[in-house]
């Protein structure tokens, strides 16, 4: 269905007689629309409760389960509404103010951006449905870089905008650097094993006794496990994360910080429990005293798989620490948000690094949490982007003064959001609650997921881990609080307007009109409330993350 949307849409595109009678906003509207429809078709093609390990298609290139319709639907919902979250905005004094007509024309070019924006979204989103399933290491990295590639073009999408197409190469070549370090790892585990398909890997891994065999899959299992780290930004591979952050629009950087990040978070937990599954069956082995001629070789097995623990344990706690520090010395507030992505994969990386019953249902959980409230947060920060850019005195700035990132309506600094509360109070308290929610203040979502991951930390002996988690919890809750002190911080009115600036004003008060659309606040107000009042109705969410995580620790 997502194939046959994509070609249909790029047909439309491409021909002058159908693109001319249809406005950048529809093909937005009809792109979500299209992932909508998606989601109905898988939620209602398969009835898989009854068959535990799911169902292999395409002769096994993919495998599907309960699992991952649960979160193809969770992607596919997520893209659709950033897909229809670009505010519409509406100028009506293009042709009243020659002053302004740049400006005006650099507003309306950016509608130019939404075609292709749309198509390119489709194409991530279909990569990202393919990785999530993908049961192979050829479809596994192939599927990975029909993500990678949209994301990569993206990322570069504004090209009027020299930080935009600096952060689209930077991500490009290190995004393709991390692409050959997985190929390699695939292309080592097939040389000594001889199989593509996952699960015979993990069939044969568990009964081999040739120490070969089982390095060189180790070894190749590190290099993927590196380059999808890398993919995640995960730190120490996480000095690219930042600046493209920062350097893209922010509509691009919504969907860089959330969409990628689910299916490559999803895929590392399939390959880390498949292991741990491995060693569980060893250990089993090594118990029975029908099998001490081969206790040996299990030991041997499973001394070279603490590797895969001791990665995630490490790559968390930097992440944690750098995510948290450095966040604090930003004035940025897209890096900000960069540095505290950081800082929240860091506690999924530990709750998949326990691995357990307690831990897979917390990062489930988190996973899920991190979408909502990230999601939420881009989508405020969107719309005060194209309120304050468009404001009287931004507005007449930027008659001379062009843009520094040529994304007129962002917000790149901090004290941009000042006094914002006493304009906008509405979206400034639910900026707030977003906020708070991140930092891990009760009883929002956000306490919850940290409490999860921190109760499964503790319960199987983390002690460590967990008072660092701690710690940097309470450090990071102070740039958040940073945001919230300027959002409510009143502006001194200290410059004084010209009289042509004035005659402006005048003609921007009559002639001109911001849009944003009832879709927006229903969507923004939904997320809002779905992170304030979790704990008056959390059943739901806790009972399917409860029921994913007893079905794949026991299959």
């Amino acid at each position: 269905m997502m194939f046959i949307s994509i070609m249909i849409l790029i047909v439309a595109i491409a021909l002058p007689s159908i693109n001319r009678n249809i406005s950048p906003n529809l093909y937005l509207r009809i792109s979500s629309l299209l992932l909508l429809y998606t989601g109905t078709l898988v939620f209602n093609a398969f009835y898989i409760q009854s068959i535990g390990s799911g169902i292999g298609i395409y002769n096994g290139l993919f495998q599907i389960t309960l699992f991952t319709q649960l979160f193809d639907i969770v992607i596919i919902l997520t893209g659709s509404v950033i897909l229809i979250a670009w505010p519409l905005i509406n100028h009506k004094f293009i042709d009243n103010n020659l002053e302004l007509n740049e400006k005006s024309h650099n507003i309306l070019s950016i509608n130019n951006y939404r075609i292709k924006y749309s198509i390119i979204v489709l194409i991530s989103t279909l990569g990202s449905l393919l990785l999530v399933s993908s049961s192979n290491l050829i479809t596994l990295y192939l599927s990975l870089e029909l993500q990678s590639f949209g994301v990569y073009i993206l990322a570069s999408l504004y090209r009027h905008s020299e930080l935009a197409i600096s952060a689209g190469l930077k991500y490009f070549l290190l995004g393709s650097l991390a692409s050959c370090i997985i190929l390699l790892g695939c292309g080592l585990i097939y040389t000594f094993t001889g199989l593509t398909n996952l699960d015979s890997i993990y069939s044969m891994i568990s009964v081999v006794d040739n120490n070969n065999i089982l390095l060189g899959f180790s070894l190749g299992l590190i290099l993927i496990f590196i380059g999808l780290l890398f993919k995640i930004a995960a730190a120490p591979l996480h000095n690219w994360a930042p600046d493209v952050y920062a350097d893209s629009a922010t509509i691009i950087t919504t969907w860089l910080t959330i969409m990628p990040k689910i299916s490559i978070l999803l895929i590392l937990f399939e390959i880390q429990t498949h292991i741990n599954l491995i060693d569980n069956i060893n250990l089993i082995l090594e118990l029975n005293p029908l099998n001490n001629i081969i206790n040996n070789n299990i030991l041997s097995f499973n001394n070279n798989y603490l590797w895969s623990k001791n990665l995630l344990l490490i790559s968390s706690l930097l992440s944690l620490l750098i995510g948290t520090i450095l966040g604090l010395a930003q004035s940025k507030i897209k890096r900000l948000l960069a540095y505290s992505t950081i800082s929240h994969i860091g506690f999924i990386l530990l709750a998949l690094a326990i691995n357990s019953e307690q831990s897979i249902e917390a990062l489930i959980f988190y996973i899920i949490q991190y979408t909502i409230t990230n999601l939420n947060t881009f989508l405020i920060i969107i719309l005060f982007g194209y309120i304050i850019k468009n404001s009287y005195r931004d507005l007449i700035q930027s008659i001379m003064i062009e843009d520094e990132t040529g994304t007129e309506n962002d917000i790149n600094y901090i004290s941009e959001l000042k006094g914002q509360f006493f304009l906008n109070p509405v979206l400034s308290i639910t900026l707030t609650i977003c906020l708070f929610s991140m930092a891990g203040i009760p009883p929002l979502i956000g306490f919850f997921s940290k409490q999860f991951v921190l109760y499964s930390a503790i319960q199987n002996g983390y002690y460590f881990m967990s008072i660092i988690a701690i710690i940097v919890s309470i450090i990071s809750a102070s740039y958040y609080l940073k945001i919230i002190k300027i959002l409510f911080t009143e502006e001194e009115n200290t410059s004084e307007y010209s009289d042509k600036e004035l005659k402006i004003i005048n003609n921007l008060n009559s002639n001109s009109e911001i849009e944003i659309s009832s879709t927006n606040s229903f969507i923004i107000s939904t997320l809002t409330l779905s992170i304030l009042l979790f704990v008056l109705k959390p059943s739901i969410l806790l009972n399917s993350t409860t029921i994913l995580s007893l079905s794949l620790f026991n299959y």
